[in-house]
C-alpha cells in the first residue's frame, strides 16, 4: 500500500477564521473572529486557473484553490481561511477530506470571497 506524502511543502501561514453563529430575526448570522484572535496555520496553496461555471447564461470562472494541511478537527466547511501573505479570503468548499483517515493531513478546496480588488 502506498502511503500519501503532501505533495508540496506547508509554507503559506493562513489565519483558521471558525464562526460562530446567532439568531437574528429569524435568520441565522455568521460572525468570524478578529485576525489577531484567530489561530495560525500553515498549508500548501495551490490554484489551477479557476472554476468555469455557466450562471445565467454568463460565464463565471470562480476563484478556487486546492489546500494541504496538518489536521485539526475544528477545521470545517463553514470555516474561512485568510491568507496572510496576500489578505485574501477563502470559504472552503464542501468538506475537508482527512487523508487515509488517519488524522494527520487534511485537503480541501477553498473559494475566494468577494470579488476582485
Amino acid at each position: 500500500m502506498r502511503k500519501y506524502k503532501p505533495s508540496t511543502p506547508f509554507n503559506i501561514a493562513m489565519k483558521l477564521l471558525i464562526p460562530t453563529s446567532s439568531k437574528s430575526h429569524g435568520t441565522t448570522v455568521k460572525t468570524y473572529p478578529a485576525l489577531d484572535k484567530a489561530p495560525t496555520i500553515f498549508g500548501s496553496f495551490r490554484t489551477f486557473g479557476g472554476t468555469e461555471t455557466m450562471q445565467n447564461d454568463v460565464l463565471t470562472v470562480l476563484d478556487t484553490v486546492r489546500i494541504e494541511t496538518w489536521f485539526r478537527p475544528d477545521i470545517r466547511s463553514n470555516c474561512r481561511l485568510y491568507i496572510c501573505e496576500t489578505g485574501e479570503t477563502y470559504e472552503i468548499i464542501g468538506t475537508p477530506e482527512n487523508i487515509e483517515m488517519r488524522n494527520q493531513w487534511l485537503t480541501f478546496k477553498a473559494e475566494k470571497v468577494g470579488g476582485s480588488p
